[in-house]
């Protein structure tokens, strides 16, 4: 079987590379060529559009930045939808909101093409190592029918329901992330101004029952302040945005999200976009002024 793999960022290239190490034959499509170079070999191959990919394959996985460029990939000009074969299979693994992905599996059944919404829980080296969580929302059948993927670039995938439930389970997670990365980042904020040393405030947060996990990862690079990104801060505000577009789609109101989003908007403004999540505390360390 051919796997068609389009988008070679952080995370869908540690994809790609662990599908062509497992052995799978892939035909690979990105905006920039240079990205994919690492993997064009053996059984990894180079198309020059999403279309001429799509004829060739049984099964697209996409990993994009935004619903705007999974809309062009998958339905503009060159878009794979008008060339992907009947009873193939489209897994998009980007974060989108819900309602985008109950769309997209319109526009696939429209082409009599399946459809799952698989978003991932995890960052650069969990892909890396492929350890993934794949939060999947389609058919059970097609569920079934890729599980030995999921499995092979991650430790585990979950059900969530149909098409949408896995990009609204990622939803979910990533607002809590965002919220939790800058509650934390605010606290180590205020202790500092209070005179409690950083390294004292690490050892007595983390593990501690009010803090995420995630921040014990996140520690060396606040320490260090070398933020390379592992999750892009400006990828945690877009979400953060669809989370809050999807909420007024609910009617449910969530003041938080709206303020937190916000922040991280200004930070990267202030050129933070592709530092890390975890720069949000060197943002708000460099607002809250001279210690």
């Amino acid at each position: 079987m051919k796997i068609g793999f389009i988008g070679f960022g952080i995370m869908g290239s540690a994809m790609a590379a662990n599908l062509a190490k497992e052995g799978y034959h892939l035909l690979v499509h990105n905006r920039t060529k240079d990205k994919v170079e690492p993997l064009l070999k053996n059984n990894v191959a180079w198309k020059g559009s999403p279309a001429e990919l799509a004829a060739e394959v049984d099964i697209v996985f996409t990993m994009l930045s935004t619903p705007e460029v999974v809309y062009d990939i998958s339905c503009g000009e060159d878009g794979f939808l008008a060339a992907i074969k009947p009873g193939s299979i489209w897994v998009d693994c980007s974060t989108v909101n819900p309602s985008f992905s109950s769309q997209m599996a319109q526009r696939c059944r429209e082409h009599a093409v399946g459809f799952l919404d698989a978003p991932v829980s995890g960052s650069k080296i969990p892909a890396e190592r492929g350890e993934l969580l794949f939060l999947v929302g389609g058919a059970e059948d097609h569920v079934t029918g890729c599980a030995p993927y999921f499995h092979v670039m991650g430790k585990k995938y979950v059900h969530v329901g149909g098409n949408g439930m896995g990009s609204a389970m990622k939803m979910v997670i990533n607002l809590i992330l965002g919220e939790a990365m800058f509650a934390f980042s605010e606290g180590m904020v205020l202790g500092e101004a209070l005179g409690i040393s950083q390294h004292m405030l690490f050892d007595v947060l983390l593990g501690s029952p009010v803090v995420a996990p995630l921040m014990a990862l996140k520690r060396e690079k606040m320490e260090k302040g070398n933020y390379s990104p592992e999750f892009p801060l400006q990828w945690v505000q877009k979400d953060l945005h669809l989370a809050a577009q999807t909420a007024f789609e609910q009617g449910v109101s969530l003041p938080g999200v709206n303020v937190v989003k916000e922040i991280y908007a200004l930070a990267k403004r202030r050129g933070f976009a592709q530092s890390d999540l975890s720069a949000i505390y060197k943002f708000l360390k460099e607002q809250s002024g001279p210690s």
